[in-house]
């Protein structure tokens, strides 16, 4: 049985994404080295699935495919490219009918019978990266088992926020680690 993980940087003051741009030029002021190393070494560890909803999906994608070509990109960034790329990746959307991107597949209709049958598999998890406004549709349907979020020392004032509004859950603590850039990295189970 596979699990669904929402995992996403947050604010402090509780947003997923700004309004601006792709919703996350916020976080490189809480992104440090071993930030990056315990993101590729621990948080994706057991993804199995990487999943999005279109906005976030087309964002990543126009980023993280020019990386290979681009002299300037870090060895870090290298990296995390070709793993993207590789991953098997699911998009949700009612839109998108050709996502241009490796390993991907558009989940555009019988959205919640889909996620029972990938959940029913085994694998490795089904990794919800970004995407908030999925992330409350996922809650809203109790479809999430963990939370792993990373919470910068910034706040935006405003933006989509993580949790959808008057959303109730309890959680179990699970991990906790902070890094160099004050970021602190926290792991909950579903209670």
């Amino acid at each position: 049985m596979r699990k669904v993980v929402a995992f996403a940087h947050m604010s402090l003051d509780g947003f997923a994404a700004s309004d601006t741009g792709m919703g996350l030029e916020w976080t490189a002021h809480g992104y440090s080295p071993d930030l990056a190393e315990f993101h590729d070494r621990h948080i994706r560890a057991d993804v199995g699935s990487t999943v999005y909803g279109r906005k976030t999906f087309e964002g990543m994608r126009d980023h993280w495919s020019t990386i290979p070509d681009n002299p300037e990109a870090t060895a870090h960034d290298l990296e995390h490219a070709a793993w993207v790329t590789q991953v098997d990746k699911l998009v949700f959307s009612t839109t998108l009918e050709e996502p241009g991107w490796n390993n991907t597949r558009v989940i555009g209709k019988d959205a919640a019978a889909r996620i029972a049958e990938l959940k029913a598999e085994d694998g490795g998890a089904l990794v919800i990266y970004g995407s908030p406004t999925l992330v409350h549709w996922f809650a809203d349907a109790g479809l999430i088992d963990e939370y792993r979020l990373v919470i910068h020392p910034i706040t935006i004032g405003a933006g989509t926020p993580l949790f959808p509004a008057k959303f109730e859950t309890k959680l179990t603590l699970l991990e906790t680690k902070s890094f160099d850039s004050g970021a602190v990295y926290v792991r909950y189970a579903v209670a």
